[in-house]
């Protein structure tokens, strides 16, 4: 379900916000799933239960996820994932296309790489 890369530079929390979400972006997490216990979870992936916990009050803080006390912790309805997911790849590429403007990228060389990766199919993406 969840892999941590240890060696990444990412913090371990973040990546499980990720992974989380494109898990649920992906169709393999649905509305009121529940999801594993902090104890649980810690002691599968082998790391502090302090780091689940922060993972799910940001999800839960960003609407991705709920909490029903005594029972534990629940996917929110999905679109809240995909809307976050667009916010932060909008933001992302609003840096990116500041950049390439900076170093001179034309328009049209923006739009053909737009085009090019749009007609790429990448891993991970749904079908």
């Amino acid at each position: 379900m969840i892999k941590l890369d240890l060696q990444s530079r990412t913090p371990l929390y973040l990546q499980m916000e990720q992974q989380l979400i494109d898990l649920i972006l992906l169709g393999q997490l649905h509305e009121n799933d529940q999801l594993p216990s902090v104890r649980n979870f810690a002691r599968d992936l082998g790391i502090n239960p302090n780091t689940i916990q922060k993972a799910y009050q940001d999800l839960e803080n960003r609407g991705i996820i709920y909490s029903a006390a005594g029972r534990g912790n629940f996917v929110a309805s999905p679109s809240a994932a995909g809307d976050l997911k667009r916010r932060e790849c909008m933001q992302t590429l609003d840096g990116l296309l500041g950049d390439a403007r900076r170093a001179g990228v034309s328009r049209e060389e923006v739009h053909a790489a737009v085009d090019a990766a749009y007609d790429k199919p990448k891993e991970g993406d749904a079908q």
